[in-house]
């Protein structure tokens, strides 16, 4: 018959004092959080009956710390599923206890935006947003960190100098990477090159289209990069401009989204391509592009680790919040994409 565990088992497995291993049990004194996590990993791995209680403790002392995010389009699918990625990171993080809260932002003018921040942020320890590069939406996040809310921006920089940081993909080796991917899959050396980005306020897109262009000046001289077009995100008006696009530029040999809309850029391929033999690369792995890669509409998709996005966003805020935190001016956090063509759906 096995032995019963005893809090003098734990005490010597976690390498402290019976009473240590009694004040986690019962929080009769502070006890400091490394030696609770001993304590507490010892008693799991030994099967003390109480270990239970002695998590319930610890969470009892740890204050409860609220996360807010402001995403966008409530609707659109890449931020359903950044929602859910981010409620999961929260809900998973130890050994602080920390809840995400959502806002979905379905106006994006910069004035309904900064509302939206100067809200959510009154209610929350840290903030982060994906939002346009506007005086409004700077306003908002100066006025945050005056009242002590850090304010992260997600996907895309903003520039308010006193924001807690950036977390998201490269964007200048995001657009060197589509460049690079259609000079090289383009069998022709001359021709004419589309680019789409949702807004000119969004400097991710921004940066993104500056060195897709840059890359293709210094290594494809012979393609020429057309007037940049905006969709503003939105599907149905990507639909019509890629139509109008193809309609008036026969030579085209490559177009590359740096934002969303790609089920209308997708769609209108699908349409009116012809025999063209179009390279592109948009954003985002979904069931719509995933398709298009399988048919040969898309060469390559550029997307976004959300999880992994999700769990340094987190990790970033709650460091930001700690007590004694000094903001040292913004920090970035550059994922690695992932990239994704017909041969490794997987």
């Amino acid at each position: 018959m096995k032995a019963k565990i005893t809090l003098h088992d734990v005490a010597e497995a976690a390498g402290v004092s019976t009473a240590t291993v009694d004040r986690v049990l019962n929080s009769r004194l502070p006890v400091r959080e490394g030696t609770t996590l001993r304590v507490i990993a010892a008693a799991e791995k030994l099967g003390y009956h109480a270990v239970g209680l002695m998590r319930a403790r610890l969470k009892e002392r740890v204050p409860v710390r609220h996360l807010g995010f402001c995403l966008q389009k409530r609707n659109d699918h890449f931020y359903q599923t950044l929602a859910a990625a981010l409620q999961q990171a929260a809900a998973q993080n130890q050994p602080e206890t920390c809840v995400a809260h959502i806002t979905f932002m379905d106006a994006l003018e910069p004035a309904a935006i900064a509302e939206q921040l100067l809200e959510l942020g009154g209610k929350v320890d840290a903030l982060a947003v994906v939002a346009v590069d506007h005086p409004h939406v700077t306003a908002a996040v100066e006025a945050l960190f005056e009242q002590g809310t850090p304010c992260f921006a997600l996907l895309s920089d903003i520039s308010a100098p006193h924001r807690a940081g950036y977390i998201g993909l490269d964007n200048r080796q995001r657009g060197r990477t589509a460049a690079w991917a259609i000079s090289r899959l383009q069998r022709q050396t001359t021709g004419e090159v589309g680019v789409f980005v949702g807004s000119h306020r969004y400097l991710g897109h921004e940066l993104a289209e500056i060195s897709f262009r840059s890359y293709l000046r210094e290594n494809t001289p012979g393609f020429k990069v057309l007037d940049t077009l905006v969709n503003l995100e939105d599907p149905q008006l990507a639909y019509e401009a890629t139509l109008e696009l193809l309609a008036r530029h026969p030579g085209l040999v490559g177009l590359h989204l740096t934002g969303g809309g790609g089920a209308g850029v997708i769609r209108a391929l699908r349409e009116d391509a012809g025999d063209r033999q179009l390279v592109v690369v948009c954003n985002e792995l979904n069931a719509t592009t995933r398709a298009a890669l399988i048919d040969g509409v898309v060469d390559l998709v550029i997307h976004t680790p959300q999880e992994r996005l999700a769990q340094t966003a987190v990790t970033q805020m709650l460091a930001a919040t700690l007590p004694g935190a000094v903001y040292a001016g913004p920090q970035q956090k550059l994922l690695a994409m992932d990239l994704f063509t017909p041969e490794n759906m997987g």
